[in-house]
């Protein structure tokens, strides 16, 4: 079908306080390099004082001059070296700020703050039967998010990673791991304590068989709408940017088996489509500390443990369906500012693009448009990677904290071309 030529937002991040510390570094290095030029002129010019006798000789020494410029020689040389050294030592510190600047700080397992569990995860662990011969590595390093190293991130992991060996993982903050990934922080390390079950009733319940677990799963409901069990989302539609699940997979034409709810709640859109023989992986977040995960998994559906951030632990064009509710506005990178940023959206978008296989479907549900411009953002961005628009809906609901005031969604069934 051709190839799909995508603008990325303006060219630039645009980070000023990056800028500003970028020319401070680069003053820094001008003027290390003048100094570093003035220490040598000096080295190389200046002679050593004459030295006076009682009794000066008329008649030289046969080695003097000689002598001499073996002293003036070394003095050159030590002065040489010395500026090298300074030279190396001033470029580690500036690739160090640059790193900082950058916020690519690094968890050195040599720094004695670090938890000894945390010290002893980040170690290179040697094969122990050597270089493998289809991967070629010889040693096996730890994965840990660099924003894991920023403050105040850094001090929540190093909590995360003070525990007893072989015991039960602390229970004085069961959200912290919830509190890492908010801040950009993962993948998480591992650990080596035993789990706590979040709830007492969690290992007492009785489980139902599958199906009937899909609407009783045997454990608390943990809310209401799409974080707890909703029995009309996408068979009731309540108005005309509301599509029933029956009339997207017609759309289908038999051909969607495997799909990815991004942001999927209490997995509400996985259990219909379940009953549908399609087979739906949930992403969902600890949603004000209730157990999400679990409440997905006792309803004999898939949880995943993932923020919108995180790049999708899939292999590319694998789904047949991607189906997101709110990830759009939740969906940015951390390290590029708000995720309603253009390139938070974009980064997003095309790890979407990534994973959904040509042909298949992008469901995008009910996406709030903060006003007019976000809408005409969103929509010259999907423009660009030149989806077919099989639905495509704008419409206004009341604003649910002011009834005089409506607010304005998009709601699309979009197909992915085939490329290349």
């Amino acid at each position: 079908m051709g190839s799909v030529s995508l603008k990325i937002g303006d060219g630039t991040a645009r980070f000023r306080r990056g800028t500003l510390c970028s020319s401070a570094v680069h003053l820094l290095m001008l003027a290390s390099v003048i100094t570093t030029n003035l220490f040598a002129l000096y080295a190389f010019t200046a002679a050593p004082p004459p030295s006076f006798s009682s009794a000066p000789s008329t008649v030289p020494h046969p080695g003097a001059g000689v002598g001499g410029g073996h002293r003036n020689l070394s003095v050159i040389s030590e002065h040489v070296a010395l500026i090298v050294r300074e030279i190396e030592a001033s470029e580690r510190r500036l690739h160090q700020i640059e790193r900082e600047l950058a916020g690519y700080d690094t968890l050195d397992p040599a720094k004695p703050s670090l938890p000894p569990e945390l010290r002893l995860f980040l170690a290179r662990h040697r094969l122990p039967l050597g270089r493998d011969a289809r991967s070629g590595i010889t040693e096996m390093v730890a994965s840990v998010a660099h924003s894991c190293a920023r403050s105040p991130a850094a001090d929540l992991l190093a909590r995360y990673m003070s525990y007893k060996p072989a015991a039960h993982c602390p229970a004085d903050d069961p959200s912290l791991p919830q509190k890492l990934i908010a801040k950009a922080c993962e993948p998480l390390p591992r650990r080596r304590c035993l789990s706590r079950p979040t709830a007492p009733a969690a290992t007492t319940a009785p489980r139902l068989p599958f199906p009937q677990s899909l609407w009783s799963p045997g454990v608390k409901n943990p809310g209401a709408g799409m974080y707890g069990l909703d029995k009309q989302m996408w068979i009731t539609p309540g108005g005309k940017n509301d599509f029933s699940i029956d009339e997207v997979l017609a759309i289908g034409s038999g051909g969607i088996r495997i799909g990815f709810d991004i942001g999927g709640g209490a997995g509400n859109f996985a259990a219909r489509m379940a009953e549908r023989n399609v087979t739906v992986v949930t992403s969902t977040l600890e949603i004000g500390g209730k157990p999400m995960n679990e409440f997905v998994a006792a309803r004999g559906l898939f949880p995943l443990l993932l923020s919108p951030t995180q790049r999708f632990p899939f292999y590319d064009s694998v789904f047949d369906l991607v189906h997101t509710l709110n990830a759009l506005d939740e969906g940015g990178a951390p390290a590029l500012g708000q995720a309603s940023r253009t390139e938070a959206l974009e980064f997003l978008m095309f790890d979407i693009d990534r994973v959904l296989r040509a042909g298949g479907l992008l469901w995008l549900d009910n996406y709030l448009c903060t006003d007019d411009e976000r809408k005409r953002m969103v929509t010259k961005l999907i423009e660009r990677f030149g989806y077919k628009k099989l639905k495509w809906v704008v419409g206004e609901k009341a604003d649910a904290r002011n009834t005089a005031k409506t607010q304005v969604y998009l709601s699309a069934v979009l197909q992915k071309p085939a490329r290349g």
